[in-house]
């Protein structure tokens, strides 16, 4: 099980991962946009759907753990352990 943190920008132009960033308090996270609203966990089910689909996982694979109502999401992600490698690479982009 890998953890990722995510910010979310729903009601995007287009579904895609920006990359990292870093907020006033020193966190890192990876940015990304998705076309769905913010209403009824559509905008967590398309971030999870876009992961899925980057890491070539299924879409069973990538969970919203923590902030299903915030900007600021927790992700649980199921791969094998090479795939903290993956994501260590997408976190330093």
């Amino acid at each position: 099980m890998h953890r990722l943190t995510v910010r979310v920008q729903p009601n995007a132009s287009a579904d895609r991962i920006e990359g990292p960033e870093t907020d006033a308090a020193g966190r890192t996270y990876l940015k990304v946009r998705v076309r769905a609203v913010p209403e009824d966990g559509k905008a967590n089910a398309a971030v999870e759907k876009l992961l899925a689909k980057h890491l070539g996982l299924p879409k069973s694979a990538v969970r919203v753990v923590t902030g299903a109502k915030n900007r600021l999401k927790g992700l649980d992600i199921d791969g094998p352990p090479d795939l903290a490698a993956v994501l260590a690479g997408m976190m330093q982009e």
